[in-house]
């Protein structure tokens, strides 16, 4: 996996474009370590399969030709496989001087192995003694067997070093991140800040594709849930981070504008070291297991107990099983208790609790006659007694279930035009005070209940993975809703300020982003409880999986495969930060009104358009929608390059060269862009959106260059004047003396 971000000199993240754009499956790699690590794990299957079928052959005292043929071919293939698998080895021992020793060890171990199996298989130092055309001496199977142990456990010795190399790059990506950021917080200046953002972006991009491909590599799906949302946290934030930050240094004495942008700097450290935790198997301190507060899994366990009944009476004791089920009623109190379940729902629950609580009674005094005397009529009413009580409690989960989401969509309907939203955006902007305590009060109404919400949906989420996205949900709407009130306050004490009110927007982007995913939550929660699902899902996060996306089913008519899936969701990320590099240099002019600003300010615009729809949100709803965007960027792109012609003119020869070759980068571009939206590519959607957004992509980068190149060219030609002027009033004023 990569070690490093990409090289430098490029503005802002542009430097990680290498990342992105080379390599195998779109990887840059310095020493080519994730390949190497993969491969090992890819040349272990193989190996598997070869051993096993060598040494299950059937062991006869007589074998043809043809049969030890096979066994040498074997043989050799193993010898092969291992020769391979010893390469990749070393050559990670060779790059991790720390496990150099350990690793080589392992595969000398391996190598020997490896050979003595192709030795043993050998027919051609096998005694060709012969009677009736068959031979009679078999290849030393104990020593196949043997071999083939050493083998398998120096394999997995590295595939264990291989591990913890893997580990290690995602710890030291995560520690370059955080030493970034406490620079990024102490920043004073904006020129410093841009700086800064740059390399930070570079970072953010590396720790992106480490901990994707480690997410992508988990087995246990609720780790990858974890994961999932980890990463989704610190995607947001990322672009949360550079307007907060902006903002406070536009307004350095406002305190909301600290508070807002502290907010997200916790985030993000909480998220990076629970990604940590994720790839080392650390609980942090006080960590809980969430199964035990989830309704629903404690109801299946119930009902396994009880069932077990029928097998051996005395599987468990009956206290064990009342105390099981007091805990899942207690549980039903998140619903009888809250301000926002209906009267005949809280009527319903209690009910069925009561219900349960007889029916248990019931079950525990046949129970206790079974255990007694085995007769065929005792049998039978446990049996009725054991199906009594297995049906209350598949009643009380319906009602349940019922009840969380019906609350759930009720909120996500009232709620869907935002219009608290709208009235803060519009209340910073009159820089009205009054109207702010009154709206500020509204949306964390609003936010009490989404939480409750969300509480309520973990109960009824059928699988740890939809549980920890509710959980997810939950924290997510907790934390953005104070961040919008913050937010809102700063725009309203600076309600001129055009970056506090794009703070305010970017921050409420987050909110309603997450009011989209709560509803592909609740449908997903729907999906498993009628059945129409199996155990794995796709995950609200970063990279949003483009499967169980409805706005991007246009994008392929069929289901995109997972390297398709990660290309999508990584070229999507980098525009995404590409685009934040672009507002910070159209920040730094002066004059906003210029026309080179303003067609870079529109590309950035349309770029973030296209990232937004990389993850099925914002503007862009269909694939034809992106096309339709595309067309009208590159057409903006072109506008941009005779603006910048024109500026070229007043520069002198050496300043318009330099400046003409940067756009004369773009010109090709702009048209190539052109060219492949008007091309026609039937059932192969995602092989031109790929295409379209790896050239938005270098398109953004050159962007970011020449926004650069002309602000510094422009500030020259600026002091160049200023000094032509001083010296022409020095002139005039020695002549009137």
């Amino acid at each position: 996996m990569a070690a490093s971000p990409g090289p430098a000199g490029v503005a802002g993240a542009a430097g990680a474009g290498a990342v992105y754009g080379s390599g195998p499956s779109g990887f840059a790699l310095d020493s080519g370590l994730e390949i190497k690590t993969r491969s090992v794990e890819q040349t272990l299957l193989p190996l598997v399969s070869q051993i096993t079928t060598l040494i299950n052959h059937k062991d006869k005292t007589k074998k043809s030709d043809k049969t030890l043929q096979a066994i040498q071919r074997v043989g050799q293939a193993v010898n092969l496989a291992v020769g391979r698998f010893v390469k990749v080895g070393e050559a990670i021992a060779n790059e991790n001087w720390d496990l150099k020793e350990e690793i080589n060890i392992a595969c000398i171990e391996a190598k020997q192995a490896g050979e003595t199996i192709a030795a043993l298989t050998d027919i051609t130092n096998l005694n060709h003694a012969e009677s009736d055309g068959q031979i009679t001496i078999f290849t030393d199977k104990t020593g196949v067997i043997k071999a083939a142990r050493l083998l398998l456990s120096s394999v997995t010795k590295v595939l264990l070093l291989a591990d913890r190399v893997v580990i290690k790059q995602i710890i030291t990506s995560r520690n370059k991140v955080l030493a970034t950021m406490e620079r990024l917080e102490k920043v004073t200046s904006f020129q410093e800040f841009v700086q800064i953002f740059s390399q930070f972006g570079n970072e953010m991009v590396e720790f992106a594709h480490l901990s994707g491909d480690r997410q992508n590599d988990l087995k246990d799906e609720k780790k990858k849930a974890k994961m999932a949302a980890a990463r989704a946290v610190l995607e947001k934030c990322t672009m949360m981070l550079l307007t907060a930050s902006k903002t406070c240094l536009r307004h350095p004495n406002c305190e909301s504008a600290h508070k807002n942008k502290e907010g997200v700097f916790v985030r993000m450290k909480v998220a990076l070291d629970k990604v940590i935790e994720i790839v080392t198997d650390c609980k942090s301190n006080g960590e809980t297991d969430i199964s035990s507060i989830n309704i629903f899994t404690g109801i299946k366990e119930f009902k396994i107990n009880i069932e077990a009944l029928r097998e051996n009476l005395y599987f468990q004791s009956k206290e064990n099983l009342s105390m099981t089920l007091e805990v899942i009623l207690e549980r039903t109190e998140d619903f009888t208790d809250s301000a926002y379940t209906s009267h005949e729902h809280r009527e319903r629950i209690l009910e069925l609790s009561t219900q349960a609580r007889m029916e248990l009674q019931q079950l525990v005094s046949v129970w206790i006659q079974a255990q007694s005397k085995k007769t065929k009529s005792i049998a039978e009413e446990l049996e009725l007694s054991i199906l009594k009580i297995s049906h209350s409690l598949n009643e009380l989960k319906k009602e349940l279930h019922s009840t969380a989401t019906q609350l759930a969509a009720d909120l996500l309907k009232y709620h869907a035009d935002h219009v608290v939203l709208k009235a803060l955006k519009l209340t910073g902007v009159e820089g009205n005070l009054e109207a702010l305590g009154v709206y500020a009060c509204k949306l964390s109404e609003q936010k009490e209940q989404l939480v409750e919400t969300c509480r309520l949906l973990r109960h009824v989420s059928g699988t740890e993975p939809l549980e920890i996205t509710c959980i997810h949900a939950e924290e997510t709407f907790q934390v953005t809703g104070q961040q919008i009130i913050s937010a809102a306050e700063t725009l309203t004490l600076h309600p001129s300020s055009k970056i506090a009110k794009e703070n305010l927007d970017v921050f409420c982007e987050a909110w309603e982003s997450q009011i989209s995913d709560m509803s592909t939550l609740l449908r997903e929660i729907n999906d498993v409880f009628e059945g129409r699902r199996g155990e794995k899902y796709g995950y609200l996060s970063l990279p949003k999986p483009m499967k169980n996306n409805a706005s991007l089913r246009s994008l392929k008519p069929d289901k995109p495969d997972p390297e398709e899936q990660a290309k999508i969701a990584k070229l999507g990320l980098k525009l995404g930060l590409l685009t934040s590099d672009a507002d910070c240099e159209i920040e730094k002019w002066e004059d906003q009104e210029n026309e080179i600003v303003q067609y870079g300010r529109n590309m950035s615009s349309m770029a973030y358009s296209l990232y937004l729809f990389t993850r099925s949100e914002g503007p862009l709803k269909t694939s034809q929608d992106l096309i339709r965007q595309l067309e009208v960027f590159a057409s903006e792109g072109l506008k941009l390059t005779s603006s910048v012609q024109a500026f070229s003119k007043q520069l002198k020869d050496d300043d318009k060269l330099m400046l003409l070759l940067e756009i004369n980068k773009l010109i090709p571009l702009c048209h190539q862009l052109q060219t492949i939206t008007k091309s026609s590519l039937q059932n192969k959607v995602f092989l031109k959106v790929d295409k379209c957004i790896t050239k938005t992509r270098s398109m953004m980068a050159l962007l970011v260059q020449l926004l650069s190149l002309c602000y510094k060219l422009l500030k020259k030609l600026q002091m160049e004047n200023n000094r032509w002027v001083s010296v022409t009033n020095k002139d005039t004023m020695d002549g009137k003396t």
